[in-house]
């Protein structure tokens, strides 16, 4: 009730006040201005006045009107142009309230004001009169305030102070900020002793750092002898007044190089404590505890932060194992997104910090034998911000203003006022003028009274200072706006048509159409307070002229503009689908109606993507042709109408499907051309034409033209240059002193022809060089001397005889002419008796009998380390950098140092496994160099280090890159799983590395012949890249089958892993035979087989008991000494006399291991010969046996020494 009470009050008395002599304010937007962007103009103006001319002021709702006035007014921006308009100063530019000089360079404190007329500038120091006219070192740039002042040569402390510019002219005096000087300080690391540290293994250490007090402060960072930044983690971390802790030492951190290097950021300069030495002893080592804090001490402390600033909390523990850190605050939540954790969890960082941010915050260390904590109790102050700053007011004669200084801050800032740099208090009295505390209310101004109002608002922590002027100004009205603009907009789109316009007082705004309807507010009109008209929804019959009337009680003037309302965009005819044979063309059509008044702009698209550069795309008026499509030009197209006011799209899909089967036709490489001719010759240009050779079913595409250097290359051709397929002349372009000979190549689809017989020779006159070396560059490989090098130009490049070099040389910004050497054909040339370590300038000149190349460029060697990296493929990088400046180097350049590390893939599901940091070295002043060897798909940092003889110096900043995709690796693995009677399951794994993203896999598999070398025909299967196993079908019986797997991504597959497997006969048919074995019949069989073997040889035993001859037996009665049977002429065997049947061997007896039976021999044969002994069968059955034994045999043992076949052998020809 009592909110809606107000409401009621305020609202009520504001309809009372408006009747008493306020209106609402109106704007005035309109780019040519005086006011800068973003400054903001009110302009009051009365009501008609009362009967008796007398404004009313209710007292008592002071606040309240206040409040209303504040939230009605509306910016104006004051237009200045060739007219006379009087304006006091407005403070433009202005240095910031803390400014640190470097002493090197000048002091530059920014003064920019505006204002008609122009303002003069003058300046107090430490609040007295600064006269700059009296100090030769104190320049004020012309036409502004701006002071530079040169301290090259002075003591740059005596300018230090607190300087504050005033901007004045005669309407007004307007004053800067008070800017205090201050020069940046980076003093010496005073003396100090570092005693040896000597500690037991597990105690907590802290390393103190202790830097100068340096202006601005200095950035702290740890580093060893080696420039190598000292590793930090959850165990030592470096706290942020830079020094550093330990939670528990280990026996890896004794060293003797813990040093602290301090970074002033203004001057740039680096300084180093003292190292200092740690040993830690591991003879008692300490055991295990519970966390404690380090810092900070003790359960509670407080810390203080300006509203708007980062809060930064730390806490660093000791214990054993090292402590865990979290933190929470008390009572509340952290603010998420303005949260940070740094330096392992030991800082918290909240951004952006406000009231709300104030609190207790409770930091934990945990480890496993307990947990400590501690309350940080942070409140928040604030220096002065605001809530509304005062704003330029320009009044009317007899207006009224309000001028608000509405700020806030912890403690609350105290408000003052002060009028053209003068305290209120103490300016002129001005009766239309009342102050109450944040505002200045202005009664019934009249001309005279401008000024400049500053408001201070100040708290112990800062202070905030503005200016606004008010300006009481009669200014007749204006139109802004250009006259006679014409709008264009589409029918059916809204339309808006301004009327900015200027005066004092406001103008009211009035329109005309056609100079004739006077416009009022309402369908479909609306006219906005700035002036401007806005129809919704624009029809063609809205097309016309516009009249904007601007009228105030001093004039009135008017400004004409035109609606155009255009025809909308529109595609009559669609592309449509279209599904086209591979080879042939594509046709999509797109017909657009447009406004014949636009003009229109045709774009097609392949997949939201410009189209491909590719002659066989061919854009017409309306249509898209593709011709001979292939395979990659499927997906969707869309055509896209523009015009200057709107567009319209439409899109169709291309599907390309295997083109039908004709006839082979036979394509060959071209016929070499003919009849080579030299016209047209000049000094550098000569024509040559030829007679195409024949194009065997393949049109030419491009003759290409080379030539061959019979004085500098002989046997050499070089390409000169290349012509379309239809032309049969070239003009080509030549160099001087060459003994040119030419010949021509053909290229069709199937590729190059074979060159042409060669022209006739062409000579060109010799004339000065037309370039000069390249690569050039300079070092001092020695103190005191200069080599300067260079590529030097190659025979071809001379253009003439005598080629030589003009090597020039001169101290860089040192005005002094050019020295200069010629020299012989050469790379290099040494300087004596140079400066160390100073940059130079040098060039390098060509010249020969005929001339010298003029307008070389200058080298010069300066050094500033910039990293960039190209990359060429998906496992090379190039990395650029420029050198260092020579004074940078401190001592003799050694060369650069690149450090770079994988960071991790771009495999989403690639885990992170960050690799070790890998260095390669560039020797001498390298500007590049090329990273091999790296793993495609990832993202890489890097930095460069320069190099001299004492070591490396600071990194430069971190360059991050990425590389592309490549092919994959080779499967982790692939197994057969099942063996099926006709199929075979296969399982696989996916690459260690896929090298980018996985498209799929292609399986390929063929089957052995006969368990052979030779192997099938290849079938090939693909798979996606989440499929891991597939089983084949219809496969061979008892079939040795060979697999080929390999990953592919988008760059193409990988390697392939190999496998061999069976299907499931041929492991079974051993077992299949070791059941035959085991049936009855077989065991049936086999020993019918033995007995009938058994019958016969005791047959034969009984027939050779009753005196049956054998072969051997005739042999013996034949030859009874087998010492002098005589040998035959032919083979050398014993002579043999015997019938043809006794000689055949017996059926199914083995013969010899080599298949063949010989002539006159038989199984028993070596027995009978009185050499057998114990035999033995081999592998075959054949017999291998020694035979020893008499060499005569008795009489009586002939019957007997003749043997019966054995059982065995018997048993062996039967299988």
């Amino acid at each position: 009730m009592f909110v809606t009470g107000l409401k009621y009050v305020f609202s009520s008395f504001f309809a009372s006040f408006l009747q008493c002599g306020f209106r609402h304010l109106h704007p005035v937007d309109h780019p040519d201005s005086a006011v800068e962007p973003g400054e903001k103009v009110f302009i009051v103006t009365p009501t008609r006045p009362n009967m008796d001319g007398n404004r009313k002021w209710v007292p008592g709702f002071k606040a309240v009107l206040l409040i209303l006035l504040s939230h009605t007014a509306v910016a104006l921006e004051v237009p200045l142009d060739r007219k006379y308009l009087p304006q006091p100063p407005t403070i433009t530019l202005q240095s910031p309230k803390d400014y640190i000089f470097d002493p090197r360079e000048n002091i530059v404190i920014h003064c920019e004001a505006k204002g008609k007329p122009q303002p003069s500038f003058s300046w107090t120091r430490n609040g007295s009169h600064f006269d700059v006219e009296k100090d030769s070192k104190v320049l004020m740039k012309p036409g502004s305030g701006t002071l530079v002042i040169d301290i090259s040569q002075e003591k740059a402390e005596a300018y230090e102070g607190t300087y504050q510019c005033t901007a004045h002219n005669e309407h007004g005096t307007a004053v800067s900020n008070n800017i205090v000087i201050r020069q940046s300080r980076s003093p010496l690391w005073s003396k100090e002793r570092n005693e040896a540290i000597v500690v037991q293994m597990g105690v907590s250490l802290v390393l103190q750092c202790r830097p100068p007090a340096g202006l601005p402060p200095p950035v702290i960072f740890w580093m060893d002898n080696n420039f190598q930044r000292l590793p930090l983690d959850k165990r030592v971390s470096q706290a942020l007044n830079g020094d550093l802790y330990f939670s528990n030492v280990l026996p890896e951190d004794t060293r003797s190089d813990y040093i602290c290097y301090a970074r002033f950021p203004h001057t740039q300069t680096i300084q180093q404590k003292q190292p200092i030495s740690v040993t830690v002893l591991d003879s008692s080592p300490e055991g295990e505890r519970r966390p404690g804090f380090m810092l900070p001490l003790g359960t509670t402390s407080t810390q203080m932060v300006l509203r708007g600033e980062t809060l930064e909390l730390e806490c660093i523990a000791d214990g054993l194992p090292t402590p865990d850190i979290s933190w929470q605050k008390d009572g509340g939540e952290l603010p998420s997104s303005r949260t940070s954790f740094h330096n392992f969890k030991k800082t918290l960082k909240i951004s952006d910090v406000n009231e709300a941010d104030g609190g207790a915050y409770r930091c934990t260390a945990t480890n496993n034998l307990g947990t400590v904590h501690h309350i940080i109790k942070v409140t928040v102050n604030a220096a002065p911000f605001w809530v509304s700053a005062p704003r330029n007011l320009i009044l009317a004669p007899n207006e009224t203003g309000i001028l608000t200084c509405r700020v806030s801050g912890e403690p609350k800032p105290q408000i003052s006022w002060f009028v053209n740099g003068v305290p209120i208090e103490n300016a002129p009295e001005d009766h239309s003028r009342k102050v109450d505390d944040d505002t200045v209310i202005l009664s019934s101004v009249q001309s005279g009274s401008s000024a400049v109002y500053q408001c201070n608002a100040s708290n112990a922590f800062g202070y905030l200072m503005a200016n606004a002027f008010v300006s009481v100004l009669a200014e007749p009205p204006r139109v802004l706006t250009p006259p006679n603009r014409v709008y264009q907009v589409i029918t059916n789109s809204p339309a808006l048509l301004h009327c900015a316009s200027f005066g004092s007082p406001i103008p009211t705004i009035t329109w005309f159409k056609d100079s004739q309807i006077s416009i009022k507010n309402g369908d479909p009109y609306v006219i906005h307070e700035d002036g401007t008209l806005e129809i919704h929804v624009a029809q063609p019959l809205n097309s016309g002229k516009y009249t904007c009337i601007a009228t105030n009680n001093l004039g009135i003037k008017e400004n004409h503009v035109f609606l155009e309302v255009k025809e909308p965009t529109r595609i009559l005819k669609q592309p449509e689908y279209k599904v086209v044979q591979r080879g042939l063309s594509a046709v999509f059509e797109c017909k657009v109606k447009h406004d014949p008044s636009l003009v229109p702009t045709m774009t097609w698209l392949k997949d939201k993507g410009e189209l491909p550069d590719d002659e066989r795309f061919e854009v017409d008026t309306d249509s898209l042709i593709i011709k001979d499509v292939t395979d990659e030009d499927e997906g969707t197209y869309t055509c896209i109408m523009n015009t200057t006011l709107d567009q319209d799209s439409a899109s169709a899909m291309l599907t390309v499907v295997e083109a039908t089967p004709t006839p082979a036709i036979v394509y060959e490489k071209p016929d070499p051309p003919a009849d080579l001719e030299l016209t047209d010759q000049t000094e550098r240009t000569v024509q040559l034409t030829w007679t195409p050779g024949d194009e065997h079913n393949s049109p030419t595409q491009k003759f290409l033209i080379q030539y061959e250097d019979l004085l500098h290359e002989p046997g050499v051709w070089i390409n000169l240059t290349e012509v379309a397929g239809t032309s049969t002349t070239a003009q080509l372009n030549l160099s001087p002193y060459v003994y040119y000979s030419f010949r021509v190549r053909a290229l069709n689809n199937v590729g190059y022809s074979e060159p042409s017989q060669p022209s006739r020779q062409y000579r060109t006159n010799p004339a000065a060089p037309d370039e000069n070396p390249s690569d050039v560059h300079g070092v001092g490989l020695e103190p005191g001397n200069l080599v300067i090098s260079w590529t030097p130009l190659t025979g071809f490049q001379s253009n003439g005889p005598g080629l030589e070099y003009k090597v020039q040389w001169r101290q860089k910004d040192v005005e002094e002419n050019w020295s200069s050497k010629n020299v012989a054909n050469v790379s290099q040339f040494v300087v004596s008796g140079t400066p160390t370590y100073v940059p130079y300038e040098i060039k390098v000149q060509a010249l020969n009998d005929y001339g010298i190349k003029s307008h070389t460029r200058a080298y010069i060697l300066v050094n500033i380390l910039v990293v960039r990296v190209m990359v060429h493929s998906s496992t090379l990088a190039e990395v650029h950098w420029e050198p260092v400046a020579f004074p940078s180097v401190r001592g003799k350049l050694q060369g650069y140092k690149v450090y770079y590390r994988r960071e991790r893939g771009l495999q989403e599901t690639e885990k992170e496994t960050k690799q070790e940091e890998q260095v390669l070295s560039f020797s001498g002043n390298r500007s590049e160099g090329r990273l091999p060897g790296l793993q495609p798909y990832s993202v890489y940092s890097l930095f460069v280090k320069v190099l001299n003889s004492k070591g490396e110096g600071p990194p430069s900043p971190s360059k991050t890159f990425e590389t592309p995709e490549g092919v994959p690796e080779q499967p982790s693995f692939l197994n057969v799983v099942n063996h099926g009677m006709d199929s075979l399951t296969l399982e696989w794994g996916p690459p260690t590395n896929n090298n980018g993203r996985l498209a799929g896999y292609t399986l390929k598999y063929q089957p052995g012949i006969n368990y052979t070398s030779e192997l099938g025909p290849v079938k090939v299967m693909t798979f996606l890249a989440n499929e891991t196993t597939t089983t084949l079908g219809n496969l061979n019986a008892s079939m040795l089958y060979k697999f080929y797997l390999s990953a592919r991504t988008i760059k193409g597959p990988g390697p392939d892993i190999t496998q061999e497997a069976s299907t499931a006969m041929d492991t079974t048919v051993p077992s299949r035979q070791v059941d035959i074995a085991t049936q009855g019949w077989f065991i049936g069989l086999m020993c019918a087989i033995a007995l009938l073997i058994l019958v016969l040889l005791i047959v034969c035993f009984i027939k050779r008991n009753k005196g049956g001859k054998y072969p051997v037996k005739e042999k013996e009665d034949a030859h009874q000494d087998p010492e002098i049977q005589p040998m035959k002429e032919d083979d050398g065997t014993f002579g043999e006399y015997s019938d043809t049947e006794d000689h055949k061997p017996l059926k199914g007896s083995r013969t010899p291991s080599n298949g063949t039976v010989r002539r006159d021999e038989s199984d028993d044969s070596l027995v009978d010969y009185g050499e057998g002994g114990d035999g033995q069968f081999n592998e075959d059955g054949s017999f291998i046996g020694q035979y020893s034994g008499k060499k005569e045999k008795d009489t009586h043992e002939g019957n007997e020494s003749s043997e019966a076949p054995s059982p065995v052998n018997a048993m062996n020809s039967f299988v």
